[in-house]
């Protein structure tokens, strides 16, 4: 890759140590097999590895001017007013007066959320909204009005939007390597926001995954660090320019930091990365980010624990030494930082309407989608009561007064925009498809069946041959991506629509499942498979269950199976949203493409495809794999940077004209990846999948995963003890309150657990309970079930530690569905009751133990 202007005008703002390694992402030098340069973590001893975190000059100045304008307004402004700027709710709990009663700073819509819950709203409505929200805004009693920003998560092309182009996700435009697409992109999106009244926008994602497991790799440019900030900085100018043009936005960096670093690619799970990995890994995106002027930056859900160095930052959303100490002190960082989606509740004895800690951490812009009523009431309170310094509330709301000046919000209503409204200014269909194009990876081409010829008789087969919504993948339309029609997402075409375009539909005949299909009669198979829609959670990958996409979808197996070994070339293009095992889907195939996820122009898949009518190469293969490709069914570390697992290298693409024979791979049939028989729900261990909770009421406080904080209220009080050598807590309850482990979202308990399964703990009655005890386990709304335990605990008082096993079955006849548990431990009561509680597991084969309770004496409703 060449620099262009836009690098070296960078290079020339940073230290010398980042622009050294801001200059290496021009420097890959492909070979048939992938970059002579391996991506790999710097050791601390080498010498171009940062050894702190830099200071990084930002492309957008502070002004001398602007600063004391701000100052003279946060002056004037009462605390509820300074709150207020601080506090941004979702749409759908709020309307246009509350923006002028409580004197909100922004608001947002989450994925899914739409005006008037219209989900195919025009750019004409969103844009009507946001007029209404930005008069609200200058039509408070405050001295100096502040205008209402609106963020919204455009993560492939203005993505929440029906009628938005779709472009393909990260992982795909890492695949591609073409820097300048990731600019027109940007810039694309940046106009396609300002055509429904929207300036904010929550991207670039910067993180480095480390592990595919996670549910959102898909929405990461690469595992190289080189890379993301290379992208990261193109992005941000590409969306925010110099804010001088009708097209500019907010961007957002996100999310600090360490979210693509967690421990086996838990969703809010652990980064245990040492303080080198992550400034020179993790921060890499940030530090192009910030030299191309990000204005905002989105804090994470993850935990970062040091283990190496025994310092445990806890979460992101409450870590001062990363949001203040690191991120505004050491870098530089200037503009605000805003929360993730009610991510404060995430903080140790926090809530979601309430945490000092964060705030005082450094967050300055909370995300408080439906409790911000109350938040804004606390806050002013910890104010008042001197938890919250002013100096830290002032600090906040000049940084989010100055992004507002910056960005040039101030005297200028969302339908002011030269695109508001333009419906046509959602579309950017050549772009994508081109981006569609470049993003494809050829891993495999033994007998060099591709490119195919046109003319010749095409069987095509796989789900998602047919399919926008699997193509699109997670964050499209909605959230997870699944609650969409194939209609909805138009204009855009199938990847089917563009192999009947090249082949000529005449010669192309579909069956989804290959069902009735002679093969003989065809002179080549196109077997399309692929993911179904995931985000974030829902997407991640048990560390039980292999990353294995014949595991994952048996159904793309069956089908693959049916066609291939028939005498007839098969070649196998693959929709996903990371790099999965696939030994057995390639053996069965004479090419094999990684389409990662392209969005809504799937004609771009067959232009790579297919040769021109004249039997030449219009589009040659680009794509080089932005993550390593495994080489196993079960990651028990991490795949990135080359190691022992890795089938195909980063940088790894063939290229057409270029033999390169794979051959036969040895295949991994394993069904489960873990031996043992038990799933910690919570214990000693830094556990998040499960994080511990007091809820009381509507109000939920998170305790900490290492089980060693107490929290109290007027119900329930809970304090750390130690049970049978095994650290717990201490629970008493003077009233109505449970006491809970739940995940963020609904996780499955292995399946390898399930039969003869039990919900496990230790247990020691202090106090007999005055009322009925119940156990619950929840699966999400309407898939709740409770046993009535009041006997079993009052007979466990006076007889020490008990380990209590409940049959997984009891809950399971009430309708749980532990395909999708979100609460496997539930304790509740409504009068007197203390307890101690340890060891939270689900054990497996547990329910033929002659301890195991019987499920007719636990009745429940």
């Amino acid at each position: 890759m060449k620099s262009n202007k836009y690098q070296k005008t960078l290079l020339k703002s940073v230290p010398l140590s980042l622009a050294f390694a801001f200059s290496c992402t021009t420097a890959y030098a492909y070979t048939q097999s992938g970059p002579e340069v391996a991506a790999v973590i710097k050791s601390p001893t080498d010498k171009s590895s940062l050894k702190t975190w830099p200071r990084v000059k930002s492309a957008i100045a502070k002004d001398p001017v602007m600063e004391a304008k701000i100052a003279k307004m946060v002056g004037q402004m009462s605390l509820a007013q300074k709150v207020g700027q601080m506090t941004q709710p979702e749409i759908k709990f709020i309307t246009p007066d509350d923006v002028r009663k409580y004197y909100l700073g922004s608001v947002l819509n989450g994925g899914g959320s739409w005006p008037k819950m219209n989900k195919y709203a025009t750019a004409a409505d969103w844009v009507s909204l946001a007029d209404q929200y930005y008069a609200a805004s200058m039509s408070t009693d405050m001295v100096d009005k502040v205008p209402v920003i609106w963020g919204i998560d455009a993560i492939h092309g203005n993505s929440n939007v029906v009628g938005a182009t779709l472009f393909p996700h990260n992982i795909g435009l890492g695949a591609a390597r073409n820097p300048k697409i990731i600019s027109q992109m940007a810039e694309h999106v940046g106009k396609s926001v300002r055509a429904t009244g929207i300036a904010w926008v929550f991207a670039p994602t910067l993180a480095v995954v480390r592990d595919a497991r996670w549910g959102r790799a898909y929405e990461s440019f690469a595992e190289d660090g080189k890379l993301v900030k290379e992208y990261g900085a193109l992005y941000v100018k590409g969306l925010q320019g110099s804010f001088k043009d009708d097209r500019n936005v907010v961007a957002t960096a996100k999310h600090f930091i360490g979210d693509g670093g967690t421990d086996k690619g838990i969703d809010r799970g652990v980064t245990k990365s040492t303080l080198h990995e992550m400034i020179n890994v993790h921060a890499q995106g940030y530090y192009g980010a910030f030299a191309a002027g990000a204005q905002t930056v989105m804090a994470s859900y993850n935990s970062w624990n040091d283990v190496a160095a025994g310092v445990n930052y806890g979460k992101m959303h409450g870590s001062k030494a990363l949001l203040t100490d690191a991120l505004k002190d050491k870098m530089g960082f200037d503009g605000f930082v805003v929360s993730d989606w009610d991510g404060i509740a995430e903080v140790p004895g926090c809530s979601n309407d309430s945490c000092a800690q964060a705030i005082n951490a450094g967050i300055d812009m909370v995300m408080v989608p439906e409790n911000w009523k109350n938040f804004i009431a606390n806050t002013i309170k910890q104010v008042e009561a001197g938890e919250i310094p002013m100096a830290r509330i002032d600090d906040a709301v000049t940084r989010i007064i100055r992004v507002k000046m910056r960005a040039g919000l101030f005297g200028k209503k969302p339908s002011d925009n030269k695109y508001a409204g333009k419906q046509d200014a959602l579309q950017a269909r050549d772009l994508a498809r081109q981006a569609v194009r470049e993003s494809l990876v050829l891993l495999k081409n033994d007998q060099q069946t591709l490119p195919l010829a046109r003319g010749k008789k095409i069987l095509v087969v796989g789900k998602s041959a047919d399919s926008m919504i699997n193509q699109s993948g997670g964050w499209s339309i909605t959230w997870q991506g699944t609650e969409n029609k194939e209609s909805d997402y138009t204009p855009g075409d199938t990847i089917l629509a563009g192999i009947k375009e090249a082949a000529g539909a005449v010669n192309v005949h579909y069956s989804a499942n290959a069902d009735d299909v002679d093969v003989a009669q065809f002179d080549v198979v196109l077997a399309v498979l692929g993911e179904t829609p995931y985000a974030e959670g829902f997407g991640d990958v048990a560390t039980s269950r292999p990353l294995s996409h014949s595991h994952l979808f048996p159904e793309d197996l069956a089908v693959l199976k049916k066609v291939a070994a028939k005498g007839k070339p098969v070649v196998t293009v693959l929709v996903s949203g990371r790099a999965v095992y696939a030994n057995d889907l390639m053996n069965m195939s004479d090419s094999f493409v990684a389409a990662w996820l392209p969005g809504t122009e799937g004609k771009g898949v067959a232009d790579v495809l297919f040769k021109n009518a004249q039997g030449k190469i219009n589009h040659p293969m680009k794509g080089r794999l932005s993550f390593s490709w495994p080489a196993q069914a079960c990651l028990n570390e991490a795949v990135a940077n080359g190691g022992k697992q890795v089938l195909f290298k980063y940088g790894y693409g063939l290229q057409y004209g270029k033999a390169k024979t794979i051959g036969s791979l040895p295949e991994d049939h394993i069904n489960q990846c873990t031996s043992g028989n038990s799933l910690l729900i919570s214990g000693p261990s830094d556990l998040t999948t499960y994080p511990l909770f007091v809820t009381t009421g509507t109000r939920k406080v998170t305790l900490a995963q290492d089980l060693a904080i107490s929290h109290s209220n007027d119900t329930v009080s809970v304090k750390p003890v130690t049970l049978a050598n095994v650290v717990g807590k201490q629970v008493s309850w003077r009233g109505k309150g449970r006491y809970e482990a739940s995940a963020p979202f609904a996780t499955p308990i292995p399946a390898y657990l399930i039969n003869e399964g039990v919900l496990q703990f230790k247990t020691q009655v202090h106090q007999a309970p005055s009322g009925k005890v119940s156990m619950w386990m929840e699966c999400g709304e309407n898939c709740v079930s409770s046993l009535d335990l009041s006997k079993s605990f009052q007979s466990y008082l006076g007889a020490g530690v008990k380990t209590v096993k409940i049959p997984l079955a009891c809950f399971a006849a009430l309708g749980v569905d532990m395909r999708k548990v979100k609460t496997p431990f539930s304790v509740s009561t409504e009068g007197s009751f203390t307890a101690d509680f340890a060891d939270i597991q689900i054990v497996g084969g547990a329910a033929k133990d002659v301890d195991a309770l019987a499920c007719d004496k636990l009745t429940g409703k």
